[in-house]
């Protein structure tokens, strides 16, 4: 699993108001990055992104060293932040300390106004990757989506919450997958780490 590249949000630091926000020039040159590790790494046979601009954006990318077909999954868009779309990022620090709906003890169970909460995205992303591990069974894919959908994904892996990993822009995370399960997800560092984290 990759996370998309930079985008203009993520530059800004605001929460993105459309699903066509792009990849800033940083973004585009971590995703040419990603590829390069990928096709080094790996020998996926598809690359599944979400609809989101960014990720498609990066899946394209990506796919300058891979050459692979691209299909898209809507179910593996980004969280929908409702009322803070367009806001900082510092508006949602600012909405939790100020809701009384707010428990940060089950800060994944929270939701703004219109939106969903990262529950919310595990249960409708699970839904789809368990899709993609039945289909892809015994092969090897790339899933291009969000930092959101990541997270999830690992929360749900783990069975916890707590300690969940949220990769940066690229940020390339090993899920191994059989026919009965998804396993422990393992973070993918740079080369100058060793690779495996």
């Amino acid at each position: 699993m990759v996370r998309h590249g930079e985008s203009e949000g993520n530059r800004d630091r605001r929460f993105t108001i459309t699903t066509e926000t792009p990849l800033t020039e940083l973004g585009r040159e971590q995703a040419r990055n990603a590829g390069r590790r990928i096709a080094r790494l790996f020998k996926p046979e598809i690359i599944v992104s979400s609809p989101f601009a960014r990720a498609r954006q990066t899946s394209d990318l990506i796919n300058e060293h891979l050459g692979l077909p691209i299909e898209i999954v809507h179910d593996l868009h980004e969280r929908d932040l409702g009322c803070l779309k367009g806001q900082s990022y510092d508006s949602l620090r600012e909405l939790v300390r100020t809701d009384p709906t707010y428990d940060p003890a089950d800060g994944w169970s929270w939701k703004p106004e219109g939106g969903e909460s990262y529950e919310d995205v595990r249960q409708r992303v699970i839904v789809a990757i368990e899709d993609l591990r039945q289909r892809y069974a015994g092969r090897e894919i790339v899933i291009v989506s969000h930092g959101g959908v990541m997270l999830s994904v690992w929360a749900h892996i783990v069975g916890a919450w707590h300690g969940a990993h949220l990769p940066p822009n690229c940020g390339i995370v090993l899920v191994e997958h059989d026919a009965t399960r998804l396993h422990s997800p393992q973070i993918i560092v740079g080369a100058e780490e060793g690779e495996l984290g």
